[in-house]
């Protein structure tokens, strides 16, 4: 197994903040607004394509058009989302990476696939209204060349942050963030496809007992290519009638 522990060659490493309240986002801007005068591009990443009555969040359109009027007046702005044609998405990033559009406001859209190494910061407003892996996923469109990049990871309430925002301030580290992500979302089940939520192991957990539970699988798998019906070890196999159903049993024998 071959384990990426490093940056890919050329990439810079990413400082991230959180910001909220007024004047911590003064200063954001205020800084953003230098980058962009060295010549540097920018990304602002909304949670919503456009407003929404439920949801009290940031919407790409009226973000593009409130930014242009306000903190951002005077930059040439470029605007991105998933319902645009592909024509259209094409030419706002060929624009982007020609450097005929300062700041790209845009939805998720830009999660994937989208490489520019002038583009050296980032703003994701209502920070957390995304999961971590989406965070590092977005945060990674930046830091991309050879000039030092930031995040900023925008919440409404000054007063308390979220797990998720804390954790990306805190590492850049894909591992790490995927082992705090199993954390607040909870391990989900060995005995079925639940992917998150509570975790059907009495004793152990996934991410603290991970070296047990790899000794614990080699000395089954060991076990049962010697002893395939566990006639050799009764107690071993009376704890799996008395602890297991017919299909549980079945499933942790074909996996």
């Amino acid at each position: 197994v071959s384990v990426l522990d490093e940056l890919p060659p050329g990439r810079t490493p990413i400082k991230t903040a959180w910001v909220a309240g007024e004047k911590s986002e003064a200063k954001m801007w205020a800084d953003l607004r230098d980058a962009i005068s060295q010549g540097q591009q920018a990304f602002i990443v909304c949670p919503l394509i456009e407003e929404s009555d439920k949801l009290q969040v940031a919407s790409a359109q009226d973000t593009h058009e409130l930014l242009a009027k306000t903190e951002l007046k005077g930059l040439k702005l470029g605007l991105l989302h998933g319902r645009m044609s592909s024509n259209e998405k094409d030419e706002t990033m060929n624009k982007f990476r020609e450097r005929k559009i300062d700041v790209l406001v845009a939805t998720t859209v830009i999660e994937v696939g989208v490489d520019v190494p002038n583009a050296t910061c980032m703003v994701v407003l209502d920070a957390d209204r995304f999961g971590i892996a989406q965070l590092h996923q977005l945060r990674g469109r930046v830091g991309r060349g050879v000039i030092a990049s930031r995040c900023w990871l925008v919440t409404s309430n000054p007063e308390v942050s979220s797990p998720r925002v804390d954790a990306l301030v805190e590492s850049t580290d894909g591992f790490y963030l995927a082992e705090v992500d199993l954390e607040l979302r909870g391990e989900g089940t060995i005995m079925n496809t639940a992917q998150k939520g509570r975790s059907d192991l009495k004793l152990a957990s996934l991410r603290s007992d991970r070296d047990l539970i790899e000794s614990a699988r080699a000395a089954a798998i060991e076990i049962i290519a010697n002893d395939p019906t566990l006639t050799n070890h009764h107690e071993f196999r009376d704890e799996i009638d008395l602890l297991l159903t017919p299909d549980e049993e079945e499933f942790l024998f074909k996996n």
